[in-house]
């Protein structure tokens, strides 16, 4: 058979096409083949079969791959392969044991992540891994789940003896910290290497929101370059290949809503020690709507990121921070952009949550510098705000990842949802903020969200615009509008 590329995403998984007809194989033989490996001796990888009956897509003879499992592939289209059905992997055998409730070892979780990185599991199989691990999950069998995710893929090195890097567990729509953050760091000199997934159940992600303004989409080569040149970087991770496993495995736990606290710091920690990281922040937002809603789950969570990070040679710190609300004033792509360039130009009107939980951040950043004197590292982070030095950074790293000169806009139609009483906002549903602003079409419509016009504590009039939802379509925006009108996300109290 040869190769061709099929301009199908069939993200993160590998998929292979091949015809029902005219290939020498019968209907029965090909569904018996529902993963395959396929290669030539020089590569290989392994792929979940469709059958194709349009032979507009396929000619005989050939056998077409996705564009995931093409680009893993690496072979140039017309590449002679062989394809066969896949064994079984072995360390199926240790996940049917922890779904009896048993504890595995360092290698037996290491060949089951090993075994998920490389596509031989299905979605089913990865979901009863990760329900089995819901269930029941020692500290040490996260510890080497961690380090396994962390070992498989890609592992960074920077000419650094201090790598810095923040996280925010999320939760809280509008907290576009980091794009503040890392141009506060780069502009003092120490390196900063953030690398942020997509939205995946929020209505925009840093990659998301940074891509607004410039190419996030880096081969490891340019990535190294920008980290060279400008200290730092805001780029997605998933083209670099850092802990793979972790991005398999995401794509299972989101729609089955698996989201256990060891799950999560596996996940957090693998990808910062593969992304070379020394120094790392971690921001817990806790409050009623957040992922974490009181301040001793908050606790519990800490101690466990804690032990972790002293397994894995991490420095770490730990802040936890207001999760009652939205941060900022925009909710999606366009619209947390353009609160993030309000905050680096010190506008007058730049929302003034997004800056101090920003410049917060910053200054426990710049304290793991040890030229930093102890306490000073908010100050460092208001004198580079307020200069400008933050600002030319940002530009800076605009410039170098490849800035996009034509921006897209906020989405054309409009919806305002207004109080019906009047009184005080005491309360806003981060999560229903969340929804409707995705249903409105963020992150993948980038003008598409939400505009808060108040916040907690605000007094509003009957009638008075709490927010206003944006979309492209109006579909989107009915589906918005429906939700809203069913449950606005917010509390007033006469």
């Amino acid at each position: 058979m040869k190769i061709k590329a099929v301009a199908i995403d069939t993200h993160p998984e590998n998929t292979a096409f091949l015809l029902r007809e005219g290939n020498g194989y019968s209907p029965e033989q090909f569904q018996a083949l529902r993963k395959i490996e396929i290669g030539n001796g020089e590569a290989t990888i392994l792929a979940t079969l469709a059958i194709v009956d349009d032979t507009c897509l396929l000619d005989p003879g050939t056998i077409g791959l996705g564009e995931q499992a093409f680009r893993r592939l690496g072979l140039p289209e017309g590449t002679e392969v062989t394809f066969r059905q896949a064994p079984v992997p072995h360390s199926l055998e240790y996940v049917r044991r922890k779904i009896d409730g048993d504890t595995l070892d360092d290698t037996e979780i290491a060949e089951i992540i090993k075994d998920i990185a490389g596509y031989r599991y299905s979605p089913m199989e990865i979901g009863a891994f990760l329900v089995a691990c819901a269930g029941f999950m020692t500290t040490q069998e996260t510890l080497a789940l961690t380090r396994a995710m962390a070992d498989v893929g890609r592992v960074m090195r920077w000419d650094a003896d201090i790598v810095v890097d923040k996280h925010c567990i999320g939760g809280i729509p509008g907290n576009r910290t980091s794009m503040i953050v890392v141009p506060i760091v780069a502009a003092h000199g120490l390196t900063m290497p953030k690398t942020s997934s997509r939205a995946i159940t929020s209505p925009s992600g840093t990659a998301d929101t940074m891509e607004v303004l410039a190419t996030v989409d880096l081969a490891e080569d340019r990535l190294a370059e920008v980290v060279r040149k400008e200290n730092a970087v805001l780029a997605w991770g998933g083209r670099v290949n850092l802990s793979p496993a972790d991005d398999v495995l995401i794509s299972v736990e989101r729609p089955l809503r698996i989201d256990t606290f060891e799950q999560m710091a596996a996940s957090i920690l693998s990808k910062k020690v593969a992304a070379g990281s020394t120094h790392l922040l971690i921001d817990i937002p806790v409050g009623p709507t957040a992922k974490v809603r009181s301040k001793r789950e908050a606790i519990r969570l800490r101690k466990l990121f804690e032990y972790l990070a002293g397994k894995l040679g991490l420095v770490l710190d730990v802040v936890f921070t207001d999760g009652s609300q939205p941060v900022g004033r925009g909710i999606g792509p366009v619209l947390e952009a353009r609160d993030v360039m309000a905050v680096l130009r010190n506008d007058a009107d730049a929302p003034i949550d997004l800056r101090d939980r920003a410049l917060m951040l910053a200054g426990r950043v710049l304290e793991f510098d040890p030229a930093i004197v102890g306490g000073r590292g908010y100050a460092r982070a208001m004198e580079l705000l307020g200069s400008g030095a933050a600002l030319k950074a940002m530009e800076r790293l605009i410039d170098a990842q490849g800035r996009r000169h034509s921006l897209p806009q906020v989405g054309g139609y409009h919806h305002d949802v207004c109080s019906l009483f009047e009184g005080k906002v005491i309360a806003i549903d981060c999560h229903t903020i969340a929804r409707i602003a995705r249903l409105a079409g963020a992150p993948m419509d980038k003008g598409a969200g939400i505009d808060l016009m108040h916040k907690v504590g605000d007094p509003v009039r009957r009638g008075e615009v709490l927010y206003r939802i944006h979309a492209h379509s109006e579909t989107g925006l009915a589906y918005a509008r429906d939700l809203a009108g069913a449950s606005s996300g917010y509390v007033v109290q006469s």
